[in-house]
């Protein structure tokens, strides 16, 4: 096994804290640890969206499996109950793999068995495959189905509903639905035993740690018994379909084989391929209002976080240079913006679409400056001036003016040019925790990392109308950019401290060390002067910056809070008040670039600023990245085990910062690559310089 764990070196409670994830491209996704001992509600082996991308229920919760051979029964499965772990498979377990998918070498006297996990692309459909590969002698092997058929954020109890197994045809079988569980289909090229019956009393414990209920009940229809020669495999499937055995295996082959590849292949980094497989799970190509239509063209959204983030408009932005364009992902970019345009309301980007597939909330004030930002890295690395002008220019322009004149959320502009946003009660910038209906970091007022994209989206508009022959236009909104510049520059800036205030208004500035400031330094144009930009940077290097991210908030600050742990209060306060979040590494190495310059010296400290990050991601993280760490030591990951951001921002600095590949280095897309939509686009031209005539 390529990149294989060592399992024998790490003990039980250290491999259950590394969890691996595979995703299908429209929603669903399986997880749990290594040695498949469910520590989380959220973890199991079929999760599907039933409305692509949401309405996401924990079909498959997990399988126990027994190899048999000259008589003795080895248990492979690994499961936690009050007081006891039972079985305890992982005393077999000799190796795990995340990619290309999760695979498990066990070994039991003298018997070596491989087992797969493969999700189909594009459907709710997983394959669980074993192959016997040494001994010179067959073995059985039992393998018992355990569903929890429920919404991800519920738990399931046992009930005297009329669950049963019905069979369809040889080796397919079909269970039912009811007035609380789902239809599910599985199928085997084994033998079926009908024998229901629940399992009690599962303890998920990340659940009891979060402050959450952490006890379910799962429900089994029966058990599956396969003969095993040397070197055959053998296979169970269980989809939200009807299937077809031969041509889902045949499928999930396939697949697999096309798993195994980068999205890029020109480069020939390891790092750099990691990435891209990392980000390769976030973007989905289903309707994102949960309709579960057939998939239009313009259907693709973003995954912020897994196991139980929503489709986010916000992280797909904030990763958008990492997710799509490093990627080479032009087509579903394209769909992406012009999607998100056309749900513009009043200015404003919906903010997230929630699981219940309910209308899409529009609660974010930055997510139409990030819209406007990923437009322009669009056009850097496609030159698809006709996609901008014919369908891009506009909203962009009505995001400008609607903002300049105020809209929902409390958004307008003050005379100084400097952008506000008021709304009781609701966080409208990234640092939206709440407890309670209590915003937890209160930002009401004029946000700096706002007023950063506020800047430098006005300045892009400028590009643009002057790129499309809107002189007049175009002049006007540099009027508009020097007035915030200057306004900014004014304002912002705290003299005594070296760096900016966080947020002002007329109530007075809020001096806590944040972040957020980065943004003022990193963006294509940037608003801070340039004589005060090294100084932020030192302040950002010597009290916010950690091996695994930047910390939200200075140590020395009254409200910090080192530890994202407890209940669901302690984790929400320190969320936004000390944790540190890898995505903001990405505005971090960029500012880097920009103040100290592009030189060997300078590359070598970008690549120590990731260093942690990327070896996080080879090793504890499976191949993919949490929301955030503890701001103090060991800085022990938290929240989500997988976050779009996180990797959408740091792989968009190592491909373009530290690797210096500018969008010349990818090829120049073709119009197949661009026509993601019925419009007719001429195929793009290699386009006149597009440095930012002010940055």
């Amino acid at each position: 096994m390529d990149e294989a764990v060592q399992v024998s070196r790490l003990d039980l409670n250290g491999l259950i804290e590394r969890e691996w994830l595979a995703t299908n491209g429209i929603g669903g996704y399986a997880a749990s640890t290594i040695p498949s001992l469910n520590t989380r509600k959220y973890h199991g082996l079929l999760v599907a969206a039933m409305a692509p991308p949401v309405r996401r229920m924990v079909l498959l919760s997990r399988v126990e499996e027994v190899l048999i051979g000259d008589g003795q029964r080895h248990e492979l499965a690994c499961n936690e109950y009050p007081g006891a772990i039972h079985p305890q498979g992982h005393t077999h377990l000799r190796a795990f793999n995340a990619h290309p998918f999760p695979r498990w070498a066990y070994q039991c006297d003298g018997l070596t068995i491989e087992k797969q996990l493969r999700l189909l692309e594009g459907e709710n459909t997983v394959v669980l495959s074993y192959a016997l590969l040494a001994g010179d002698r067959p073995a059985d092997l039992e393998v018992r189905p355990l569903f929890a058929m429920r919404s991800i954020h519920q738990l399931m109890y046992q009930w005297n509903g009329r669950l049963l197994a019905e069979r369809r045809a040889k080796q397919h079988y079909r269970i039912p639905a009811t007035s609380r569980t789902p239809e599910i289909f599985f199928a085997q090229t084994g033998e079926f035993e009908f024998e229901p019956l629940w399992y009690l009393n599962t303890i998920y414990r990340r659940e009891a740690e979060r402050g959450y209920a952490g006890l379910e009940d799962v429900w089994s229809p029966g058990v599956v018994r396969f003969r095993l020669a040397p070197g055959q495999v053998v296979h169970f499937v269980c989809s939200s379909d009807p299937i077809d055995l031969s041509a889902v295996i045949d499928r999930a082959t396939a697949h697999s084989a096309a798993l195994a590849k980068p999205k890029i292949d020109a480069f020939a980094d390891n790092t750099l391929d990691r990435l891209i497989r990392a980000a390769r799970q976030f973007v989905i190509t289903a309707p994102p209002d949960g309709s579960g239509e057939k998939l239009s063209d313009s259907s693709v959204t973003c995954i912020g976080h897994y196991p139980w983030g929503c489709p986010s408009p916000r992280a797909a932005m904030i990763g958008f240079g990492g997710l799509f364009m490093a990627t080479g992902r032009f087509a579903e970019a394209r769909s992406l913006l012009l999607s998100m345009a056309a749900m513009q309301r009043r200015g404003l980007m919906p903010s997230g679409f929630p699981e219940d597939g309910s209308v899409p909330a529009y609660n974010g004030a930055d997510i139409s400056l990030w819209f406007v930002n990923s437009a322009w890295s669009y056009l850097r690395y496609t030159h698809d001036d006709a996609t901008i002008r014919r369908h891009l220019l506009e909203p962009i322009l009505g995001v400008i003016d609607t903002y300049r004149n105020g809209t929902d959320l409390g958004i307008g502009v003050d005379a100084d040019g400097l952008l506000s946003t008021r709304a009781p009660g609701l966080p409208t910038t990234w640092m939206d925790a709440k407890v309670n209906d209590v915003v937890v970091t209160a930002r009401a007022g004029k946000p700096v990392e706002m007023n950063a994209l506020w800047y430098n989206a006005v300045c892009i508009a400028a590009e643009l109308c002057q790129r499309f022959d809107q002189t007049s236009r175009a002049r006007e909104l540099r009027m508009l950019a020097e007035s915030i510049g200057e306004g900014f520059n004014r304002r912002f800036w705290n003299e005594q401290s070296g760096s900016c205030f966080d947020v002002i208004d007329d109530h007075g500035n809020d001096s806590s060390l944040r972040p957020n400031q980065l943004l003022a330094i990193s963006l294509p144009f940037a608003v801070l002067s340039i004589d005060r930009q090294a100084r932020v940077l030192e302040k950002v290097r010597d009290e916010l910056l950690t091996p695994m991210g930047i910390r939200t908030l200075a140590p020395n600050d009254a409200a910090y809070m080192g530890r994202s742990s407890g209940d669901v209060v302690a984790r929400d306060r320190a969320q936004h008040n000390g944790a540190a979040h890898p995505w903001l590494l990405g505005p971090y190495v960029s500012a880097l670039f920009r103040v100290l310059g592009r030189d060997q010296s300078v590359q070598e400290i970008a690549s120590e600023a990731l260093e942690s990050c990327l070896q996080y991601l080879s090793d504890t993280g499976l191949g993919q990245l949490p929301e955030l760490f503890d701001g103090d030591l060991p800085h022990c990951a938290g929240g989500a085990i997988a976050s779009a951001p996180s990797i959408g921002e740091i792989l968009r600095c190592y491909f373009e910062d530290v690797l210096d590949r500018s969008p010349r280095d990818l090829p120049v897309p073709t119009r197949a690559t661009l026509d993601a939509t019925n419009v007719d686009i001429p195929a793009p031209q290699p386009s006149t310089d597009i440095t930012p005539h002010h940055a």
